[in-house]
């Protein structure tokens, strides 16, 4: 496994309180750490988060990503240690302007899963490689992860990374998510109680 290493290291104060913001890189990829409290001792809370510009920035409510980030912040805030490993992987590894393709396939009637194939993509390109060399620079091998994707605790689990629990990180739908959640629950297996908004 190549590793991750730390290009730098500064204060974030945030909303939710002040973590300390890492940046890593591994040959050409990078990732950003928010960190708080202690989170290399005991068995940290944990989350890895995809870029979501739509709706983290542009505050689309096609996604529940932007939710996401906020519930995971909240809960290492409110335990006062923990991790979020912030991932440049937009539209589940697929670029930016491809999920906006794949918007205009969903916007014609596909789900998500059938518009990413319609593009000659798999339903999720993601690769957790950089997350796993990240934790292990920084002597993680046991966490608690947020997560809904239960693919996502397998490829931790597979390269070597214990997952002790998974803790739902799930946002609440709005009218425009609401389909795209159904399909990751029908057809990616993820997690989610599905609240009507």
């Amino acid at each position: 496994m190549k590793t991750a290493e730390k290009t730098v290291e500064t204060r974030l104060p945030t909303r939710w309180g002040m973590f300390r913001a890492l940046a890593y890189q591994r040959e050409t990829e990078t990732a950003l750490v928010l960190m708080m409290g202690d989170a290399t001792g005991g068995i940290p809370l944990v989350r890895i988060h995809s870029q979501c510009f739509t709706g983290e920035i542009l505050g689309s409510l096609r996604c529940d990503c932007a939710g996401q980030l906020e519930v995971a912040m909240q809960a290492i805030a409110r335990e006062g240690r923990g991790l979020l490993i912030y991932e440049y992987q937009e539209g589940r590894g697929i670029g930016l302007t491809a999920k906006l393709q794949a918007y205009a396939l969903q916007d014609a009637g596909l789900d998500t899963v059938e518009a990413n194939h319609a593009l000659g993509f798999a339903a999720d390109c993601r690769d957790f490689a950089l997350p796993v060399a990240i934790l292990s620079e920084l002597g993680i091998g046991r966490i608690r992860l947020l997560t809904n994707n239960p693919e996502k605790s397998r490829a931790l689990r597979a390269a070597g990374i214990e997952v002790v629990a998974r803790v739902r990180c799930e946002a609440r739908p709005t009218p425009y998510s609401l389909a795209y959640l159904r399909t990751k629950i029908e057809k990616m297996g993820h997690i989610l109680s599905l609240c009507e908004p």
